[in-house]
């Protein structure tokens, strides 16, 4: 049998498989562990000789004597070479220095040496990674901006533009507000914070992480200042979003012949860049490959082993949204039957899994809602670009269960209260900052910035949340992919569209994927 002969899902499980293999082989090369500093002996102690910038943990000076690393007493250069052996890359350590006879402790990840053994193994698998991402990310802007006009100027009137935009936005703040809720639940029941093994010393600062994620600020960054300002970036999404929604309304009121022919120009513009996703997508066992193997690669199990009992309420309480609520919603409103619905979405899902990115997936779930789904355009065009962009269920979910573990390590440590007002605030700011959040990897960690400052807390824990946060985004990404395709369907169904999702009972679509 071979292998570009199977369905593209079979394709993708392969080559996840084949990625996870290959990254756990490559966890056997020494990773060069290093906390972006460099030691020298002086004056009988180990002392920092150099700092790096990007990689070094807040608060560490030149100068400083480095007195313990992870626990370990350090009295040399060698000492803390060998404290730092071992270590998994990603997992935080705390450095206690020395500085003006007062002990300092500073926290960070461990990073992996650049000329490393293993970072040489990954060299490959990371070109390739980064060289697919690319080639996905530059189709992001065009696709959107082409779907989005062409959906808009295909509903027609702007009263059917309208019922069908509130019913979007209605589906995808109750379906982000039911996932936040039951992760509150889950991380009250399980209170993984509580008497968890962390160490957070309330020095580390995120201050580049943050921005202004109030709710002004939100609606404010949907308006460009400037639209091809706005073109020229993935990172600003939601404006190119505002003016393609503004651009395809005045289209539909301008009507004549220059109608006709933008409306022309955009449809044959979409259909250009859908083709363009069908060459690249012919790539996606190969890019799925390299990126898996690097992210299993990079890193050991044991950094996860402090915070497996957060890992394990995100992990359950994603799978009671994904496997309960939102199949209930396809099927009891949608009138779909969510298994057949999820086949004909694997393709999508298991890309989102890969690239932790709704954004990049955004060209695979079009194509999967339209031909394995049977959804019409002017449907699909319109509510995944948005969903892309404003739905993310999983991230929404996750700032909800990481700030609460947080605000629980705090409580039980009696500097912190958790009160139900502060959980409130927590629910209220995770549904805003979800909308805001953009659909890039580990975009929630920025968002977290913001709800963490809402309660008063430190903003050292999202620093600590680094370790784990990439194997849960994926699963995260996933389930904001799901909802996507799961509202599409839904509105579909309340149009009045008849369609069936497409599979390999059905035929006739899946290869066109």
């Amino acid at each position: 049998m071979k292998f570009w002969k199977l369905k593209i899902h079979w394709q993708i499980l392969i080559a996840m498989a084949l990625g996870v293999g290959g990254g756990l082989l490559l966890q056997q090369a020494d990773p060069g562990a290093h906390l972006g500093i460099a030691v020298e002996d002086a004056g009988g102690a180990a002392v920092v000789k150099a700092v790096e910038k990007e990689d070094a943990p807040g608060g560490i000076r030149v100068d400083d004597r480095i007195v313990e690393v992870g626990g370990t007493p350090v009295t040399s250069a060698e000492a803390y070479a060998r404290a730092l052996a071992g270590r998994n890359v990603g997992e935080v350590v705390t450095v206690v220095l020395e500085r003006s006879g007062k002990a300092v402790p500073v926290s960070g990840p461990v990073k992996m040496g650049t000329d490393s053994t293993r970072a040489n193994a990954l060299a490959p698998f990371n070109f390739i990674a980064e060289l697919f991402m690319r080639l996905l990310q530059m189709l992001i802007v065009p696709l959107i901006l082409t779907s989005i006009i062409s959906g808009v100027t295909s509903v027609g009137n702007l009263g059917a533009l309208g019922r069908m935009g509130l019913k979007t936005i209605t589906f995808y703040v109750v379906t982000s507000l039911l996932a936040i809720l039951i992760g509150l639940v889950l991380v009250n029941a399980i209170q993984p914070g509580h008497g968890a093994k962390i160490s957070l010393t309330e020095t580390v600062t995120a201050g580049d992480l943050s921005r202004d994620e109030s709710f002004v600020g939100i609606f404010l960054r949907m308006v460009p200042r400037n639209a091809f300002d706005a073109f020229s970036s993935n990172s600003t999404i939601l404006q190119v979003i505002v003016f393609a929604l503004l651009f395809g309304v005045f289209i539909t009121r301008l009507g004549g012949e220059h109608a006709d022919f933008l409306k022309r120009f955009f449809d044959a513009s979409f259909e250009v860049m859908m083709k363009i996703a069908e060459f690249i997508l012919l790539f996606i066992p190969v890019g799925v490959v390299a990126l898996i193997a690097r992210v299993v690669g990079a890193s050991g199990v044991g950094v996860f082993i402090p915070l497996l009992k957060l890992m394990i309420t995100v992990v359950l309480a994603l799978f009671i949204h994904a496997v309960v609520t939102l199949p209930a919603i396809l099927y009891f409103i949608g009138k779909v039957n969510p298994w057949r619905w999820a086949k004909a979405m694997s393709p999508a899902l298991l890309t989102a899994f890969s690239t932790s990115s709704s954004s990049v997936t955004l060209p695979v779930t079009l194509r999967s809602v339209e031909k394995r789904g049977g959804v019409s355009n002017r449907t699909a065009s319109f509510t995944l670009p948005l969903g892309a962009t404003i739905n993310m269920d999983g991230t929404a979910l996750y700032e909800c269960v990481a700030v609460i573990f947080l605000a629980q390590y705090y409580a039980s440590t009696g500097h912190f209260d958790l009160t139900l007002g502060a959980q409130v605030t927590v629910v209220i700011t995770a549904l805003f900052a979800s909308i805001g959040a953009a659909g890039i990897p580990s975009a929630g960690l920025v968002m977290m910035t913001t709800i963490l400052s809402a309660l008063g807390l430190p903003l050292e824990g999202v620093m600590l949340l680094l370790a784990i946060d990439r194997p849960l985004d994926m699963m995260r990404t996933a389930v904001n992919n799901w909802s996507d395709s799961t509202c599409a369907a839904v509105i579909a169904s309340s149009e009045g569209e008849v369609f069936s999702p497409g599979g390999e009972e059905d035929g006739g679509r899946e290869e066109e994927l």
